[in-house]
């Protein structure tokens, strides 16, 4: 934490039942060193009292666009600020950043900084999957600020799921990273990445297939981006992402084998998280199979193992991550997979689990070193999981850079 120390945090606090949890943030920050100046919405004086943090931030809260002291609160505050972080963010809040709309004292002060913003969202899981919260996270994503994305477990309303405020730890952490220039410990190299399952084609409409959606690849190349790489991805999935990121689409294991193998050789750190399939049909009708012709046989061949032949032909210097989804024998498999394709890292999980792998937006996995290293990341969301995967990545390179 020496990265917080003397600097100058905004601490945005909105009206949501996780607002007493910002106490402890503040507390955390202040206790490392830094300048903490609080502002909190009026809703959130319905959760948490004034008081609270004037006592314990280093100069009194901020409420008002109006203060006789000061005429431009905001923009002293948006100007003088090294970080600014919210937590909670509500879907308000979230909402009227996106639109630009500055109504009030915090998100004024948003739209007056240059200073990199940490958002850490908290409300109930319908909110946080509405598709207008979704749209807004998306694109506050693609202007670079920083989503601390909630947690899963129970809500204030006594039910279970995911929008929990991230834990102290992890707002802490982040804005650690953020501070520290951490953020940024990929600039300078490229990345691919590839991401969703293959569909291979049975006839005109029918495909095999698997229940891979893209997600965990999606958070990969995005945190790489936020880290300063240039990234690359190849997707079987259309989903939106962060401008900046080149996208190349495809479909089969063999346009995904030749997208791979136009890109691979150049590129500094390559990230196999899609789930290719392993078997295709020898042919493939031109046209619809009818029910009325009978039932067809369907032969199988195997499709090109992509990433068998990325660690047969690995650059010098070339850092490679494969995925092993399992659903049993985890690290036994897993380690196996590690020597037999030769790779650096390995990330495996177990996706007969709960809320572990396709589909979900948790996971849980176990990142396994060519070096011998283990790291466990127990059931936090994918972004949370693209960070972990990238840490071991640059704790690789970072070891077997040349003294």
């Amino acid at each position: 934490m020496e990265s917080v120390r003397g600097r100058n945090i905004v601490l945005g606090v909105s009206g949501g039942i996780a607002a007493y949890k910002a106490v402890e943030v503040c507390r955390r920050l202040v206790d490392a060193g830094a300048h903490v100046a609080p502002i909190l919405t009026d809703d959130a004086h319905r959760f948490i009292g004034p008081v609270t943090f004037s006592a314990l931030a280093s100069e009194p809260v901020h409420t008002s666009l109006w203060d006789d002291s000061s005429p431009i609160p905001h923009t002293r505050l948006g100007q003088n600020a090294d970080v600014i972080v919210v937590a909670p963010a509500t879907a308000r809040v979230i909402a009227a950043y996106a639109m630009g709309m500055s109504h009030d004292l915090l998100t004024a002060t948003l739209i007056a900084t240059r200073a990199p913003v940490v958002l850490c969202p908290a409300m109930h899981t319908e909110m946080w999957e509405h598709p207008a919260v979704i749209d807004n996270i998306a694109l506050l994503r693609r202007r670079g600020v920083i989503i601390v994305e909630p947690q899963a477990g129970r809500l204030a309303g006594g039910d279970i799921g995911t929008g929990r405020l991230a834990d102290v730890e992890t707002i802490v952490s982040t804005i650690d990273n953020v501070l520290s220039g951490r953020g940024r410990d990929l600039a300078g190299l490229s990345v691919l990445v590839t991401a969703g399952g293959t569909r291979e084609p049975i006839d005109a409409v029918r495909v095999i297939a698997n229940r891979s959606s893209g997600k965990q690849g999606y958070a990969i190349a995005e945190e790489a981006l936020k880290r300063g790489a240039a990234v690359t991805l190849i997707s079987t999935v259309d989903r939106p992402t962060l401008s900046g990121i080149t996208v190349v689409d495809v479909e089969t294991a063999e346009q995904m084998l030749q997208a791979v193998n136009k890109f691979a050789p150049s590129t500094d750190v390559v990230v196999m998280t899609a789930a290719v399939a392993d078997f295709r049909p020898v042919q493939s009708a031109e046209g619809k199979i009818k029910k009325d012709q009978g039932i067809p046989q369907i032969i199988l061949e195997p499709t090109p193992d992509i990433l068998a032949a990325l660690g047969a032909n690995k650059p010098a210097g070339q850092t490679l991550v494969g995925f092993a989804a399992e659903t049993s024998n985890l690290v036994d498999n897993a380690k196996g997979k590690l020597a037999r394709k030769n790779l650096d890292l390995i990330v495996a999980n177990d996706v007969a689990a709960p809320g572990v792998g396709f589909g979900h937006d948790t996971n849980a996995v176990t990142i396994l070193g060519a070096d011998g290293t283990t790291t466990e990341v127990g059931l936090v969301d994918k972004h949370s999981i693209a960070t972990a995967v990238l840490d071991s990545v640059a704790r690789m390179r970072s070891a077997n850079r040349p003294q």
